[in-house]
């Protein structure tokens, strides 16, 4: 399955899905009743069925890295590893690096794009949500969607919560149960609600657990 595949149309749309990848990842506003909310919504239940499948059952790493592959119709890199269970309510707009690992009961929306580099280790229970909804109760049903960067050799620890438009830059820890706001500087470690620079990343002292994760 490749992008530039047109997926099955809307009925009376002609929106496909590399289309649909342009229009979100522009930073467009979703809403219920157009043509790319539809779409999106029938990415949404495919997503659903494929991560049903992957996680009802045992599967050998090739069999997880096959599932991967048809929920985000990317090409996945053998040196990728999950631990099932996986979540995401889209697929589609999911990108993984080399030598990536993604632990147990990671929630992924990525409407918005979730790019995660090379290295980077996720833990479990880990949520990247790309989607806002509008304050006002005139505007809630208003999908806002900002992308979620994972810098390379970046270590998110277990419960970490990163909101829409966070990047986390090459080299940072995200301590566990944080919840990621604004972005994170290269090198760097943040913990807390929300989440706040602690230190830089390899100052602690020789034989001191960091306890981030």
């Amino acid at each position: 399955m490749h992008l530039a595949i047109i997926v099955e149309h809307n009925k009376g749309g002609s929106m496909n899905l590399e289309q649909l990848l342009q229009y979100l990842n522009s930073g467009n506003p979703l809403a219920s009743g157009t043509e790319a909310f539809e779409l999106m919504e029938r990415c949404t239940h495919e997503a659903m069925r494929l991560t049903a499948e992957l996680n009802s059952a045992y599967h050998t790493p090739d069999e997880v890295r096959d599932f991967m592959h048809h929920i985000t119709g990317r090409e996945i890199d053998d040196s990728f590893r999950l631990f099932p269970p996986f979540y995401t309510d889209f697929g589609k707009n999911i990108r993984l690096g080399k030598n990536v690992f993604i632990n147990a009961c990671c929630c992924f929306q990525d409407q918005g794009g979730i790019d995660v580099g090379d290295g980077a280790l996720i833990g479990h229970r880990v949520t990247l949500a790309t989607i806002n909804h509008g304050l006002s109760p005139d505007e809630r049903h208003i999908h806002h969607v900002a992308p979620i960067v994972i810098g390379e050799n970046v270590w998110i620890g277990s419960g970490a919560t990163l909101l829409p438009g966070v990047t986390v830059g090459d080299g940072a820890v995200v301590a566990a149960g944080a919840v990621v706001s604004k972005s994170v500087e290269a090198g760097s470690i943040v913990g807390g609600v929300p989440a706040r620079f602690i230190r830089r990343a390899g100052s602690h002292k020789q034989g001191e657990n960091a306890y981030v994760a």
